[in-house]
């Protein structure tokens, strides 16, 4: 599937995303066309961690959250990583953020604790999602059905576990974010 002229946006942390799903579906976009943004915070550089203790790489933001909207992309990334995923939901902007991708129909891609900033923007109360096991019950009292399963897609919503499962859900953000709007997902967040 190619996503020549797609504009994907991934969130970032300003520290504490984990690495690899940043960087995995970063480059599984952009190697099947599409452009992509590193929406953080703020612009500037932000430092990602592996298994959430151990130091990763420095990479460049492209854009701070207040200098984009959800109408300038086709879809977005939400990386996981504990510290990262809770620097972000703690983020009014980088919420609305989110919460307009919902509005608007977009899809959206979410690892591991990046559910959690879903559960933030109040926009799974009906959908069946998966994430890391810890937050469960986060997701369920936000009124999702949660599942253990490798990668979940729910109306142009696609979730997985853990690293483990990255090559399932890039493969399937690839796909969602070929097909594009969809209609059924756009609800008020």
């Amino acid at each position: 599937m190619t996503l020549e002229g797609k504009k994907i946006a991934i969130l970032i942390a300003p520290r504490g995303t984990e690495e690899p799903e940043f960087k995995q579906p970063k480059d599984a976009v952009e190697a099947a066309g599409a452009t992509v943004t590193v929406v953080g915070i703020e612009a500037g550089e932000a430092k990602t961690n592996n298994g959430d203790l151990d130091p990763g790489g420095s990479y460049p933001v492209d854009k701070a959250v207040n200098d984009v909207s959800a109408s300038d992309f086709d879809g977005l990334v939400i990386p996981g990583g504990t510290v990262g995923a809770d620097k972000l939901r703690a983020d009014g902007d980088i919420v609305s953020f989110v919460q307009s991708f919902f509005e608007q129909g977009k899809p959206v891609g979410v690892i591991c604790h990046g559910p959690w900033l879903l559960v933030q923007a109040d926009v799974l109360k009906g959908r069946t999602v998966t994430s890391y096991s810890s937050i469960r019950k986060d997701i369920e009292n936000a009124g999702a059905t949660w599942v253990d399963q490798e990668v979940v897609t729910d109306q142009g919503l696609v979730t997985s576990r853990k690293p483990d499962d990255l090559p399932a859900f890039c493969a399937k953000i690839v796909e969602e974010f070929g097909e594009g709007r969809h209609p059924e997902q756009a609800r008020s967040a």
